[in-house]
C-alpha cells in the first residue's frame, strides 16, 4: 500500500483501516516514510482527528514496531502510571518503590523534560552511576528482582512511536488528543502492563491547562486503553502550583527520598502519591477497597520498605549503594545558592507554575533544543505554596544557580511568577477519578 494514499485518505477525512495504519507504521519504523510524509500524516490526522478505533489501531501497530516485554510468571500485579507533566512533579520517584512494596512490579518507562515540565529520567540521571537506558536483560532482571525499575525508552521499545513523536514536536500537532492517547499507551503496551493509571494535569503549570480538555484527554486514553485490552484508571489533578515544593532534578531527587524516609512530606504531595498508588492496587485487583488501598500504602511507607525499595533499585541500576542514608554525598549541589523574600506582607494568592518551570530551564535543570545538557544541580528549593502566609522578608523560594547573575535572573523571573494579595481558596489537589 502506498504511504501516499493512506495520507490521502486521512487528508479527506475518511476513517483509515486496521491495514491502511500497520502500513503508515511500519514506514515510520521501517524508514520508508519520509519526515515530510510522516509529518503530513500527523498534520492530517491533528485536522482531522482520529475515531477510538482508529487510535486503537495506531496504538496497537506502535507498540508492535518494536520490543514487547511479557511477565507471565510474575507473583504480584504489573502495573505503571503516567503523569501528562507538570512542575515539582517528582511522584514517579516515590510512586514505583512504594508499590514494589506493596507487592506489585513496576516495570516504569519514563520520558525527559518537555518545555517548562521536568522529566522523571532526567532526576533519575542526575543519581551518579544509574544506568538509566539499560538493556532488555538488566530491565528484566531488575524488575523481578526488586519489583521497580525506573528507565527511559531504549531504540527497540516502541520505534515508531519515538519517530512520530520527534516530528510531531517540531510541527506543531504534539497536542492531538488522539496522537498524545496513542504515544502514552503504546510505550505502556510494550511494556507488557496489566493495568494503568493515569495522572491527567490541569491548571496553569500543565498542557491541558483547561479541565475540560483534561478530562477529554482522560476519558480518551480510557476508552482506547480499553479497547486494547488494558484496564486504566485516571486522576485529574491541578497544576496550578508546583506540586512538590522543589523544582529541578538533584533537588526533586533529594526531595523524593526525603518523602520516602519520611524526612520532609508536603500534603498536596502526600495526597497525590497516595492517591495515585491506591488507584493502582485497586485497578490491579491487588486491592478491592480504595481506603484499604491508602492504608497498604501508608504502611509501605512507615515501615521502611518504600524507601528500601528504592535504595535496591538505584544500587542494581549502577548507581550508589547508600544513596537513602547518604543522599546528599552523592547528588550534585549548586555553588550558589540565594533566597528570594517577599518584599511586601500578604498571602500567596496565585503562582504562574509555567513561568517556575521555565526558571528551572533558564537555570540550565532544562532543555532549550533536545541536544542541551543539563545540569543537575541547579533547580528551586523551598516553593511558597498557594495560601502561604508571608512577612515582609521570609523567603518565596531558594535558587541553586550555577552563578550570581543565574541566581539574579531566576530571582527576577520568580518574582513576576508569584503574585501576593488576599488568602485565596485553592480547591483539592485530586479533582477527580475516573474508573
Amino acid at each position: 500500500m502506498l504511504i501516499s494514499e493512506v495520507i490521502r485518505k486521512k487528508r479527506d477525512g475518511q476513517v483509515l483501516t486496521g491495514d491502511d495504519i500497520t502500513a503508515m507504521v511500519d514506514g515510520i519504523a521501517g524508514g520508508s516514510a519520509s519526515d515530510a510524509q510522516v509529518a503530513a500524516f500527523a498534520m492530517a490526522s491533528w485536522l482531522k482527528g482520529l475515531s477510538p478505533d482508529e487510535t486503537a489501531a495506531l496504538t496497537l501497530a506502535m507498540r508492535d514496531s518494536g520490543d514487547v516485554f511479557d511477565w507471565p510468571d510474575m507473583p504480584g500485579p504489573v502495573v505503571d502510571k503516567h503523569s501528562t507533566g507538570g512542575v515539582g512533579d517528582n511522584v514517579s520517584l516515590m510512586l514505583a518503590p512504594i508499590l514494589a512494596a506493596c507487592g506489585a512490579y513496576v516495570p516504569m518507562i519514563s520520558g525527559r523534560g518537555l518545555g517548562h515540565t521536568g522529566g522523571t529520567l532526567d532526576k533519575m540521571d542526575a543519581i551518579p552511576g544509574y544506568v538509566s537506558q539499560p538493556d532488555n536483560a538488566l530491565f528484566d532482571k531488575v524488575v523481578r528482582n526488586v519489583g521497580c525499575a525506573i528507565i527511559g525508552q531504549t531504540g527497540d521499545l516502541a520505534p515508531a512511536d519515538k519517530r512520530l513523536y520527534a516530528i510531531r514536536d517540531v510541527t506543531a500537532t504534539v497536542e492531538s488528543i488522539p496522537l498524545i492517547t496513542a504515544s502514552i499507551l503504546s510505550k505502556k503496551l510494550a511494556a507488557g502492563l496489566g493495568s494503568l493509571v493515569m495522572d491527567v494535569k490541569f491548571g496553569n503549570g500543565a498542557f491541558m491547562s483547561n479541565f475540560d480538555d483534561a478530562r477529554e484527554l482522560a476519558a480518551s486514553i480510557q476508552r482506547v486503553a480499553h479497547l486494547a485490552g488494558l484496564p486504566c484508571h485516571a486522576l485529574l489533578t491541578d497544576m496550578n502550583e508546583p506540586l512538590a515544593d522543589a523544582a529541578g532534578n538533584a533537588v526533586e531527587t533529594l526531595n523524593a527520598i526525603e518523602f520516602l524516609t519520611g524526612a520532609h512530606r508536603t500534603p498536596r504531595l502526600e495526597d497525590v502519591v497516595t492517591a495515585l498508588c491506591a488507584q493502582m492496587l485497586v485497578a490491579s485487583g491487588a486491592e478491592s477497597d480504595g481506603q484499604a488501598a491508602k492504608a497498604r500504602v501508608r504502611d509501605a511507607l512507615d515501615s521502611g520498605r518504600a524507601a528500601e525499595k528504592f535504595g535496591q533499585m538505584v544500587s542494581a541500576l549502577g548507581g550508589p549503594s547508600d544513596i537513602v542514608e547518604r543522599p546528599e554525598t552523592h547528588l550534585a549541589q549548586a555553588p550558589v545558592i540565594a533566597e528570594l523574600c517577599a518584599d511586601e506582607a500578604g498571602y500567596v494568592s496565585g503562582i504562574d507554575t509555567r513561568e517556575v518551570g521555565l526558571c528551572v530551564v533558564e537555570l540550565g535543570g532544562g532543555r532549550r533544543r533536545a541536544a542541551d545538557q543539563i545540569d543537575p544541580a541547579v533547580g528551586l528549593t523551598r516553593l511558597a505554596p498557594l495560601g502561604a502566609k508571608l512577612e515582609k522578608g521570609d523567603p518565596i523560594a531558594v535558587i541553586h544557580a550555577a552563578s550570581d547573575a543565574d541566581a539574579e535572573a531566576a530571582k527576577a523571573q520568580l518574582s513576576a511568577a508569584y503574585h501576593i494579595g488576599e488568602a485565596p481558596k485553592p480547591g483539592p489537589v485530586v479533582a477527580e477519578i475516573l474508573t
